[in-house]
């Protein structure tokens, strides 16, 4: 189904600007950035109060119920976004037109229980997934624009160098998805300065940083995601500190939310 670039916009000039960490279950972050004490029940309560974002993993690889979803939408505070990695089995397969029967599972699994909190769907590619784009057209064409009439974000998560390549990004704007722009030492760092929105997974945290990225590096992200959300076309942002030293994660998402001068 191909639909024209723009209808994903951000409806207002206000535009999003998420920025949070992987999950929300960590066994380091606890009496580091849960106090000490806290009950594991209550972790995703309190993150999402130092936070504006969590991308889910558990999505990847396990189905969830509705009553799930309902859930972690009552415990988060308004405004609070969560991305879901959608399920492994629709992304993780040798020809990728044929996934469509694993993503009207994931899709219709219950997500649209997150309602207003329900940020873009990442579908992340094997490393070994090499652009092949009849194939690759087809599953985007599978791909829906909204479930329980809830409006669908889609980022493709590809890992492979051969999708660094302008005929991906036009083919991946051409169905209304974006890009994950990832910074990593292992992925291809793939932007599109004509999506509508953008995703960043930031993934070179060092163990030896207390905020995983130093400030200044942070100040240079701050830079992007105040140029991404003004001008004459202001659009959404979601950033993740996602992998490299995990530990340092929420620290590192915290420094860009003070440096943007936002709150949780």
């Amino acid at each position: 189904m191909d639909i024209s670039a723009g209808n994903r916009e951000t409806s207002d000039s206000h535009p999003r600007i998420c920025v949070g960490i992987g999950g929300w279950t960590f066994e380091p972050w606890r009496g580091n950035f849960y106090p000490a004490g806290l009950a594991h029940s209550k972790e995703l309560q309190y993150a999402s109060r130092q936070l504006t974002a969590i991308e889910v993993n558990g999505t990847y690889y396990s189905t969830f119920k509705p009553p799930t979803f309902a859930k972690w939408h009552d415990e988060t505070p308004e405004g609070f976004m969560f991305s879901l990695k959608a399920n492994r089995f629709a992304t993780h397969r040798r020809v990728l037109a044929d996934a469509g029967d694993s993503i009207t599972r994931f899709v219709e699994s219950g997500i649209s229980e997150l309602k207003d909190k329900l940020g873009p769907i990442v579908w992340q590619f094997m490393p070994t997934k090499v652009f092949e784009p009849g194939d690759f057209e087809a599953f985007l064409a599978l791909l829906p624009q909204q479930v329980d009439g809830l409006l669908l974000r889609h980022a493709l998560d590809v890992r492979h160098p051969s999708f660094a390549a302008p005929e991906f990004v036009a083919l991946a704007r051409r169905y209304g998805c974006v890009p994950v722009y990832t910074d990593s030492d292992q992925f291809p760092a793939i932007a599109d300065a004509g999506a509508d929105f953008a995703y960043l997974r930031l993934m070179r945290s060092q163990a030896d940083v207390p905020t995983g990225y130093t400030v200044d590096a942070i100040a240079q992200w701050a830079q992007g995601v105040r140029t991404w959300t003004s001008g004459e076309r202001p659009r959404d942002v979601f950033v993740y500190f996602i992998n490299g030293a995990k530990e340092r994660a929420p620290a590192g998402a915290m420094e860009l939310l003070r440096q943007l001068g936002l709150r949780a």
